[in-house]
């Protein structure tokens, strides 16, 4: 069965991107720890992130440093923090998430509740 990112990739659910490739995807979480937040994914579905091929796994942090960039352009904060859990869907990920102190990268805090009006002015803003 597919996972939920691989529908996002195949459009068979909406979503905010932010960058796109032939072998990559990034988009914004939908239940973000803060504004900006972006899920950056390989297209091709492997569950954990160190399963990746190490080509694909450079790859991948590469074009994830393209997304923080733009993010960092967009966003006012210190710096765009990276996170790895992979535990909440069984496909590799990367958090790419706008930070100005530790605490903002804390998972177990409430998510922001962000409408889709918000999303779509957010990543419009993100994509310049």
């Amino acid at each position: 069965m597919a996972s939920i990112f691989t529908k996002i990739i195949d459009s068979e659910i909406p979503s905010y991107k932010i960058a796109e490739n032939d072998k990559f995807l990034a988009f914004l979480d939908v239940m973000p720890l803060s504004l900006g937040h972006t899920l950056v994914v390989p297209k091709q579905e492997i569950d954990y992130l160190y399963d990746l091929p190490d080509e694909l796994l450079g790859e991948l942090f590469i074009f994830s440093k393209k997304v923080a960039k733009k993010l960092e352009k967009a966003i006012d904060c210190q710096r765009i923090g990276v996170s790895v859990i992979g535990l909440e869907v069984p496909h590799a990920h990367v958090h790419l998430i706008p930070i100005n102190n530790v605490s903002d990268m804390n998972f177990s805090k409430p998510k922001l509740k962000v409408s889709s009006e918000e999303l779509e002015k957010m990543a419009n803003l993100i994509n310049g």
